[in-house]
């Protein structure tokens, strides 16, 4: 198929707004997608950049979005990946991320993140195709009310989410501080994806703050919550075990997700204490709060996760998976 492939401008917004509707009708759980104001402003100030190819009749094909925290950040997360019916089954949307990220290769960017239904393998296929690795699995992550007629047929609970990392130009060198429990597993994901991070142990001088810093973010429309701690001090699990029986007994929320600074050498002495509080290994990812990447840790509330139900498109993605299910409580 044919396709002639250009960013959209500040100014046609409605683009994505409706290349959404038709693919999510109202449930996609990434509201501001549907505020054509908010996605103007966005283009407008370089924090989303909207790619798309059309047909020789001006017609959508596909569509792939890559969002920032703020214009000239050295990662960016992309999304917003929407393939039209007519262009089902073309490989459209490889072309329009190749695009994107040759895009994003020129102007610097050391790397893109990006997250792929685990429901079926169709889009992490495409991921791998393109040169990326998954770097973690977020079980439970997608709500049940998102509905994709991509994945018709579906069952209705929550889904879960592979991330991927495609590496784009080098980043920088920097030590990271992975717990010994997880030590071999964050070396492979470095090492696969060409993270640039360097595994070391901490100092042996390294006393803990006596009072941990976190940032809690609740995303209402996933029903769960990002716990960012961004100074892990002694008092680290007494912390979230308070603020995950908040946010499970009293908010009702379905799932909680624990950040650490893996560039921090305390992350590397408390980690292991979540883990009695039910929280297990989800991998390493970006968090656009603090510098550098964080080790991911997940708690599930109310929420059954089986393997039949998680695809996976590699070896590495597999072997990857069943570290991430064997470390559930």
């Amino acid at each position: 198929m044919d396709a002639a492939f250009r960013f959209l401008s500040p100014d046609e917004g409605n683009v994505l707004t409706q290349a959404i509707e038709v693919a999510y009708g109202q449930s996609y759980d990434v509201r501001w997608v549907y505020d054509e104001a908010e996605v103007a402003a966005r283009l407008a100030d370089g924090r989303y950049v909207s790619c798309v190819a059309e047909n020789a009749d001006g017609e959508l094909l596909c569509h792939e979005g890559m969002s920032m925290a703020a214009a000239g950040d050295a990662v960016a997360h992309s999304g917003q990946a929407v393939t039209m019916p007519i262009a089902r089954g073309q490989h459209i949307f490889t072309r329009t991320k190749s695009f994107l990220m040759d895009w994003a290769r020129q102007r610097g960017l050391a790397g893109m993140f990006s997250e792929a239904t685990a429901a079926h393998p169709y889009s992490q296929r495409a991921n791998i195709e393109l040169g990326a690795h998954e770097t973690g699995f977020l079980l439970g992550w997608i709500p049940a009310s998102v509905d994709n007629d991509a994945a018709a047929g579906a069952p209705r609970k929550r889904q879960s989410a592979a991330l991927f990392y495609s590496k784009l130009n080098d980043g920088h060198e920097r030590q990271v501080y992975a717990p010994a429990r997880h030590r071999e597993i964050v070396a492979q994901t470095l090492e696969l994806c060409q993270l640039r991070g360097t595994l070391a142990a901490p100092p042996a001088d390294c006393e803990l703050p006596a009072r941990s810093q976190i940032h809690v973010e609740i995303e209402s429309d996933h029903n769960l919550a990002l716990i960012t701690v961004e100074v892990p001090g002694a008092d680290l699990e007494a912390v979230i075990a308070a603020e995950r029986h908040h946010l499970f007994h009293r908010l009702c929320l379905d799932a909680v997700y624990v950040d650490l600074p893996l560039q921090t050498p305390a992350t590397a002495l408390v980690a292991d204490d979540l883990e009695r509080l039910g929280v297990s290994y989800a991998g390493v990812f970006p968090n656009r709060r603090t510098d550098g990447d964080v080790l991911r840790m997940q708690s599930l509330h109310r929420v059954r996760v089986k393997a039949d139900d998680i695809a996976v498109a590699s070896d590495h993605g597999r072997e990857l998976l069943d570290y991430v299910l064997s470390d559930l409580p």
